[in-house]
C-alpha cells in the first residue's frame, strides 16, 4: 500500500521540519539574554516565554493526533508551515512581552504539528527494527539542528548582529521542508484498525500506556530543562554555554545515528534505564563542576538524554500499535506540556537562588554561577525518579518478544 510513495522526499522533509524546531530551540536559547536586556524581563518572565514554546506542542500534537487520519499529515504540515512563519515574523517585529508570548506559542504550535504528522508517518512508512532506526535518525536532526543553530547564534552574537537577524535564519529550513513536501503522496496506516479513534483510545487505556505517559513527563523535562536554560545557568561556569549546547547536541546526533544496534543490544527498556542513570549523573555533575570539566560532563549528560524521546515514541509505536498517531501524539504532547509547566518554575528557582546568594554576600559572576548550579541541583530529582520508574518497566516488560 505504501510502496509507491517517495520515502526519501518525505523523510528528508520531516528532517528539515525538525531542524526548524531545533533552530527555534537553540537560537531562542541563545538570544534569551538579549531579550531580557532589551525588554527588561526577569528570569521568571523568560520562563513564561519559554513555556509558550512547549505549550504550543501539546495543543497541536493532541489536535493533530485526533485528526491525523481524517485531516491527513500533509494538511497538518501546511498548518505547521503557516504557524512557523507567523511565529518567526511576529517575534522579529515584537513590541514587548505579550507579543513574545504569542509569537513563541505560534512557533510551538508549528513544532507540535511537525511531531504529530512526522512520527506516525515514519512509523507507517517503515516497520520493526527499521522503524526504530528511522525514528531515531529522524530525531537525530533535533540535536543536529541545535548544533547548527547554536553555532550560528554564537557566530552572530560574536559579530554583534541583532537577535532579529538570528530569527530570520529559522525561515531557511521552514521553506525547504515546505518545498520537499509539496505535491507528495503520504503513506497509509500499516496496522489494521489503527485509523479508528475508538481503537486508539481503547489502546491508550492500557496500563503500559498510562505508565509510559507518566514517564514521558519526566524524560522531557530532564532533556529540555537544562538545555533550554544553558545560556543562563552555565554562562558563568568557565565554559562557553553555547558550545556546551552544541557539544551535547553533537553527541546526541552520533548516539541517535547508531541507535539501531544499541536498541537491539539493550532493548528499549534497557536503553531507557541506562539513559536515566547517565542523565542523573550528568545533571548532578553539572551542578558541581566548573571550567573545562563541564565539557566532559556534557558528554555524559548527552548520552543520558539522547535516546529518551525517540525510544519513548518507538516503544508506543511498537508495543501499543493500535494507539497509532493518537498515541504517539499524546505521549509526545505530555512531554512538552510537562516541560511547559516547569519552565517558569525553573525561572523562579533561578530568581530565588539569586536572592538567597545575594543574602550570603555573593555578587557578579560568582552570584550567577552559584544560582545556576543551585538550580541544576534541584533538576536532579527528575532523572532520579526515572531510574526507579524504568527499573519497574525493565522487569515488567522483560518477557516482551521484540525490541
Amino acid at each position: 500500500m505504501n510502496e509507491n510513495i517517495n520515502k526519501t522526499a518525505l523523510f528528508n522533509g520531516s528532517c528539515f521540519a525538525l531542524i526548524t524546531t531545533a533552530f527555534s530551540f537553540s537560537i531562542r536559547a541563545g538570544i534569551l539574554p538579549q531579550l531580557a536586556e532589551e525588554f527588561g524581563l526577569s528570569a521568571e518572565q523568560l520562563g513564561f516565554i519559554n513555556s509558550m514554546w512547549f505549550l504550543g506542542f501539546p495543543i497541536s500534537m493532541l489536535i493533530g493526533g485526533l485528526v491525523y487520519h481524517s485531516f491527513g499529515p500533509k494538511n497538518i504540515m501546511i498548518v505547521a508551515f503557516v504557524a512557523h512563519t507567523l511565529g518567526i515574523v511576529l517575534t522579529i517585529y515584537t513590541g514587548g512581552y505579550f507579543l513574545l508570548l504569542l509569537s513563541t506559542l505560534f512557533i510551538g504550535i508549528g513544532n507540535g504539528c511537525t511531531e504529530a504528522a512526522c512520527n506516525p508517518m515514519i512509523a507507517d512508512t517503515y516497520s520493526g527494527v527499521k522503524m526504530n532506526k528511522m525514528l531515531n535518525r529522524f530525531h537525530m536532526w533535533f540535536p543536529g539542528g541545535i548544533i547548527l543553530g547554536a553555532l550560528i547564534s554564537k557566530f552572530m552574537m560574536d559579530l554583534g548582529l541583532a537577535w532579529e537577524i538570528q530569527m530570520w535564519i529559522i525561515m531557511v529550513p521552514t521553506i525547504i521542508y515546505a518545498a520537499l513536501f509539496y505535491g507528495k503522496a503520504f503513506p497509509h496506516p500499516n496496522v489494521v484498525g489503527s485509523n479508528s479513534l475508538f481503537e486508539n483510545i481503547k489502546a491508550m487505556r492500557s496500563p503500559l500506556y498510562i505508565f509510559l505517559f507518566c514517564c514521558m513527563a519526566l524524560t522531557a523535562i530532564t532533556e529540555f530543562g537544562p538545555n533550554q536554560w544553558v545560556n543562563i545557568v552555565l554562562s558563568y561556569s568557565g565554559a562557553d554555554a553555547m558550545l556546551i549546547l552544541a557539544l551535547v547536541s553533537g553527541v546526541m546526533v552520533i548516539g541517535r545515528f547508531f541507535a539501531g544496534p544499541v536498541v537491539k543490544w539493550l532493548g528499549q527498556t534497557g536503553v531507557l534505564l541506562f539513559s536515566a542513570i547517565l542523565s542523573t549523573i550528568g545533571i548532578f555533575m553539572f551542578s558541581a563542576v566548573t571550567g573545562f570539566m563541564a565539557y566532559g560532563v556534557a558528554v555524559i549528560f548527552a548520552f543520558g538524554i539522547c535516546y529518551f524521546w525517540p525510544v519513548m515514541i518507538g516503544i508506543v509505536a511498537q508495543r501499543i500499535p493500535l494507539s497509532s498517531a493518537m498515541g504517539m501524539s499524546v505521549i509526545g504532547g505530555i512531554g512538552f506540556f510537562s516541560t511547559s509547566i516547569f519552565q517558569p518554575i525553573i525561572g523562579n528557582w533561578i530568581d530565588d537562588s539569586r536572592i538567597k546568594y545575594i543574602a550570603k554576600g555573593f555578587s557578579g559572576d560568582a552570584l550567577e554561577l552559584a544560582a545556576g548550579q543551585d538550580t541544576l541541583g534541584k533538576m536532579v530529582i527528575f532523572p532520579a525518579i526515572l531510574i526507579v520508574l524504568f527499573l519497574i518497566l525493565f522487569f515488567w516488560q522483560k518477557n516482551y518478544e521484540g525490541y
